[in-house]
């Protein structure tokens, strides 16, 4: 009789453990959600600010039609690739950052070339759109790190025992993170000032992977 008792308490003190494990879990994946609802919220303000810069620098007498179309182009591709929070995979995060590396490369390419245009340069709505595209960059630097944060935060507790068997059995799968590229330890700058020369285009490929605690 006794024995019985002592069996139904440990597993009645299993099942509380397991659920509060489980509640663990979905909030730390409510968390990632979350962070990456900001991310995507940065990115849509960057784009948004494009597009007007876009706007702005047509109004420029026999400014190079190329050039515009290549920053249009792959604002088009960057704002494509949509990403739902219930599948943020390595894969999709990937491809996620490297539309928006295209778009920054082509953003930097149009920026040298209004340097041949300093009549377009000094305009008050283009030195707004410059300083709004400047904070918006930092901004993004700062979501992503919070996205990444999170993940790790996330990935960490469904790989530990013994969470690893309730995320197995809830069906918790790991994160992706963004990938450190060459020279994103600051963030872009969005005024090239006198240079005539771009900067090397943001490589799509991840440099090395984020650790996972």
């Amino acid at each position: 009789m006794k024995t019985g008792i002592i069996v139904i308490i440990v597993l009645v003190l299993l099942g509380f453990f397991g659920c509060s494990k489980y509640n663990g879990l979905v909030d730390k994946q409510e968390s990632v959600k979350k962070s990456w609802g900001n991310v995507q919220n940065q990115y849509q303000r960057r784009s948004d600010l494009i597009g007007n810069l876009v706007n702005t620098v047509k109004g420029s007498a026999n400014f190079e039609q190329e050039t515009l179309t290549k920053v249009i182009e792959a604002r088009s591709k960057a704002t494509s690739v949509q990403i739902n929070a219930d599948n943020l995979t390595p894969e999709k995060i990937q491809q996620f950052q490297q539309a928006q590396g295209e778009l920054s490369g082509a953003l930097s390419r149009l920026l040298v070339t209004v340097e041949k245009y300093p009549e377009l340069k000094t305009t008050e709505q283009f030195q707004t759109l410059m300083a709004q595209l400047e904070g918006t960059e930092n901004r993004i630097a700062v979501s992503r790190n919070d996205y990444n944060a999170s993940v790790n935060d996330y990935n960490s507790s469904i790989r530990r025992f013994p969470g690893n068997i309730i995320a197995g059995l809830g069906g918790f799968d790991a994160k992706g993170y963004f990938e450190a590229a060459p020279g994103s330890e600051t963030a872009p700058k969005v005024d090239f000032g006198t240079s005539s020369t771009p900067p090397p285009a943001a490589s799509s490929a991840p440099a090395t992977a984020a650790p996972a605690k």
